[in-house]
């Protein structure tokens, strides 16, 4: 039954995610390469964009007191409740618990990977962590691919390919692979509803 269970959820998220991408259109340091959630495309193999990244953190409360809510309140602003609200309705309260939890862990993970590799996190975030329609603007932007918007190429580009591989490792063996697929589609569907309340594009 659990296997049953997940072969569906994996299903329904590689076709809200989409499929194959023309590799010849794909922007620089995209790969048109499978991905564990994304289906056949993409991959972001170049250096991640940690001004972005540290601008997230810092709209979840900084490295010492990230919160995954916090951040949600920042980019949804007076949406929040809203989309609070259609997230458990498409997903399930317990779901959208479990991926709470789990953002919360891989803003730590990666920072505990990060300061193990030495990687420096830059000294001004960008854009302003307080604005959250500027974030979601950015955060939107790293995951184009030149064909759409990818949710493993967002998180390629927020920490690097290698990082995000590893923390996904590291997902499944804390909360599960099941945890996992929900992370990835339940942020994906959030990242949507954002740029179509902001009119950001496809």
């Amino acid at each position: 039954m659990h296997t049953l269970r997940f072969s569906a959820i994996f299903a329904a998220a590689l076709a809200f995610m989409g499929t194959g991408i023309a590799s010849a259109t794909l922007l620089q340091n995209v790969q048109d390469q499978p991905t564990r959630f994304s289906g056949p495309c993409c991959v972001y193999t170049g250096a991640p964009q940690l001004t972005l990244t540290l601008s997230m953190i810092e709209a979840g409360g900084g490295p010492d007191n990230f919160h995954t809510v916090s951040l949600l309140k920042v980019l949804t602003g007076k949406l929040f409740d809203a989309e609070v609200t259609k997230l458990t309705k498409q997903y399930g309260k317990d779901n959208v618990a479990q991926f709470l939890k789990t953002f919360d862990f891989v803003v730590d993970d990666s920072l505990r990977i990060v300061t193990e590799k030495k990687v420096a996190l830059p000294a001004q975030p960008i854009p302003d962590p307080t604005n959250g329609p500027a974030l979601a603007r950015g955060l939107w932007a790293a995951g184009q691919t030149g064909q759409g918007y990818v949710i493993e190429v967002m998180l390629d580009r927020l920490v690097s390919n290698p990082i995000h591989m590893q923390v996904m490792t590291d997902i499944d063996a804390k909360y599960g692979l099941t945890a996992d697929a929900y992370y990835h589609t339940i942020l994906a569907t959030a990242m949507k509803d954002l740029a179509a309340a902001y009119h950001l594009g496809s």
